[in-house]
């Protein structure tokens, strides 16, 4: 009984060291519980945190990706607004009548008489600034003409009309200057020919000159149009003639109703030479339907 009883303290020693070690580990057991629950927590706090991160930088993103398609609509609707602006522009553009060039040659030598040639300019151009379309009519003019002169004043100013003033001959010939400054006849073979090999640009050639309609009639082979004198022409005819064509014209008129009207003004200023002009109209073309001002958009 005593081995037993010993036995029995020795197992109870040794149960109650086993219990020790247990509390212990229990302990440790609770703390690294009291951890695990600690890092828990901690990373549901941390979880939580980048959550919100994450939504308030996607409730950024939005806000700024909504203010950048704002601005985008607004730019987009401004540049509607700007682009409508622009083809109502070019569409006005459109409508504006094409640009035309008359060039104005004038001879007036020494040994001629002397024509009020400078009167017949200044008057031409003041109806063109007085006409619907004066911007778009521009007026040259060259001075003294010698043959040389004519080829290089169309090369260069590329007109749509090329008119003549002054003197001619009865036996057609236009009447330019040579060097000195007289006379110098130019036949009216050779005008066909400058009108062969420059007519690009040209669509109509008013020779406002004595004698001219058998060179109207002959350059309408190489040009729509043109205006010549059937006998001689004195100034004021001359002047006041051309000056009402142009108007006519400037007001987007076309070839033959500027013609008339300019016939009309010569009768209503009691000038007797109304019939002293003629027109010429190249085949294929009609004389209504040539319009040298004219909007784009009709052409």
């Amino acid at each position: 009984m005593r081995s037993k009883f010993r036995e029995v303290e020795s197992k109870s020693k040794d149960l109650a060291t086993t219990e020790g070690k247990i509390a212990d580990i229990e302990k440790k057991l609770a703390v690294e519980q009291r951890k695990l629950s600690d890092a828990e927590q901690s990373l549901a706090k941390e979880q939580e945190s980048e959550a919100k991160k994450r939504q308030k930088q996607s409730a950024d993103f939005a806000k700024k990706h909504d203010a950048q398609l704002n601005i985008i609509g607004e730019r987009l609707q401004d540049h509607d607004i700007k682009y409508e602006i622009a083809m109502n522009e070019i569409e006005q553009l459109k409508k504006l009548p094409e640009e035309i060039t008359v060039l104005f040659l004038a001879a007036n030598p020494l040994d001629q008489i002397q024509l009020r040639l400078d009167e017949e300019v200044r008057s031409i151009s003041r109806m063109i600034r007085a006409s619907k379309h004066r911007d778009v009519v521009k007026l040259q003019s060259c001075w003294a003409i010698r043959p040389a002169d004519a080829l290089q004043a169309i090369n260069e100013f590329n007109p749509t009309v090329v008119h003549f003033s002054g003197h001619g001959s009865d036996l057609d010939e236009i009447v330019f200057q040579d060097d000195h400054g007289s006379a110098k006849f130019v036949t009216k073979e050779s005008i066909v020919q400058m009108m062969m090999a420059c007519s690009g640009t040209i669509r109509l050639v008013f020779f406002n000159t004595c004698y001219s309609n058998a060179q109207a009639e002959a350059v309408v082979e190489h040009v729509e149009a043109a205006i010549g004198m059937n006998t001689a022409v004195g100034d004021d005819a001359a002047r006041a003639f051309a000056s009402q064509f142009y108007s006519g014209i400037g007001f987007g008129h076309s070839i033959e109703k500027a013609f008339q009207q300019a016939k009309a003004l010569l009768m209503m200023e009691s000038i007797s030479e109304e019939n002293t002009p003629e027109l010429f109209i190249a085949d294929g073309f009609t004389a209504s339907d040539i319009v040298l001002v004219r909007p784009e958009s009709t052409n």
